[in-house]
């Protein structure tokens, strides 16, 4: 038995049909004395509607998976090193193509026989983000073998130490004026208060050069405003980022609830079949009991009528 294999094609069943396939296939490997084998396919986890769904379109789409992947790395490379011109475009693309490959996701699975709710549509897109923005999560859905959508990553990657850009340089001060011509001291009145020398050209330089600029420091003030607004505007994000994946998540546990009824439908169905089956097969065995019996009877009574003739 080669387990990649059945493995591989476990995972391209519908979730409903899942559970069964694997425990026959577990203890086809058990019978054909592959012990480690059977115990593998045995642990394997039923996948989820959404993670169904991604496995889908990772085996129909393997060039466009591959384009996938080439774009996170991209992505986390521009994160790291704070390019704020390729972030934009990669961005934009980002949020292009995983729109679009979660729609050709929900169409494939439509097409496979298990349509899907707008639900999961958002659930394919979650795990898209998370193949972009983590590279395990990247190497587990491309295997196609999805059990779960992967933990959201708040964020990229960290940037690069060598990437923070340095402090903006301070503006020269604007030159001091220069230092009025000294006064001189009147000879009358007697004893007259000294006068404090006006500072000298140097020095008023230096107490001018030490007070900020006007524009300088209304310009960090924006800057300092701006960092706050972005700070308060990412905790909402946050926020709203929270609220969405418990609402994904409580999406999922309602979806997995729907799926877990309809596996039991399925077992009462076939059980329904099976006694049905067996019901047809006693009423064939009784009718041939009755006609036994009849041909008995019959025979029965012509030994007798030709018993009685020959008395």
């Amino acid at each position: 038995m080669d387990v990649e294999e059945v493995i591989d094609a476990l995972y391209a069943l519908p979730p409903a049909r899942f559970t069964a396939a694997r425990d026959e296939a577990a203890s086809r490997a058990k019978r054909a004395g592959d012990a480690a084998a059977g115990k593998r396919i045995a642990a394997l986890r039923r996948p989820t509607i959404a993670a169904w769904t991604s496995n889908t379109l990772v085996r129909a789409k393997p060039e466009e998976v591959e384009q996938f992947r080439q774009l996170g790395q991209a992505l986390r490379a521009a994160h790291r090193t704070l390019d704020g011109e390729q972030l934009r475009d990669l961005s934009h693309q980002q949020h292009v193509v995983i729109g679009a490959l979660a729609r050709e996701a929900l169409r494939l699975a439509d097409e496979a026989g298990t349509p899907v709710s707008e639900t999961v549509l958002r659930e394919v897109e979650q795990i898209l983000y998370a193949a972009l923005a983590d590279p395990e999560a990247a190497e587990a859905w491309a295997s196609g073998r999805l059990a779960k959508a992967p933990q959201l990553p708040t964020d990229f990657p960290g940037v690069d130490a060598d990437a923070v850009p340095p402090e903006p340089p301070v503006p020269p001060a604007p030159p001091a004026p220069p230092a009025p011509p000294e006064r001189p001291v009147p000879p009358e009145p007697p004893a007259p208060p000294p006068v404090p020398p006006e500072p000298s050209a140097p020095a008023a330089a230096k107490a001018a050069a030490r007070r900020p600029a006007p524009r300088a420091e209304a310009a960090r003030a924006a800057a300092r405003d701006a960092e706050w607004a972005a700070t308060a505007r990412e905790d909402e994000l946050r926020q709203a980022e929270e609220a969405r994946q418990r609402a994904v998540a409580q999406a999922a546990a309602a979806d997995a609830e729907v799926e877990r009824a309809r596996a039991a439908r399925d077992l009462a169905y076939a059980a329904v079949a099976e006694t049905e089956e067996r019901h047809r097969a006693a009423a064939r065995e009784a009718r041939k009991a009755r006609r036994a019996a009849e041909t008995a009877a019959r025979r029965v009574r012509t030994e007798r009528a030709e018993d009685d003739g020959g008395a």
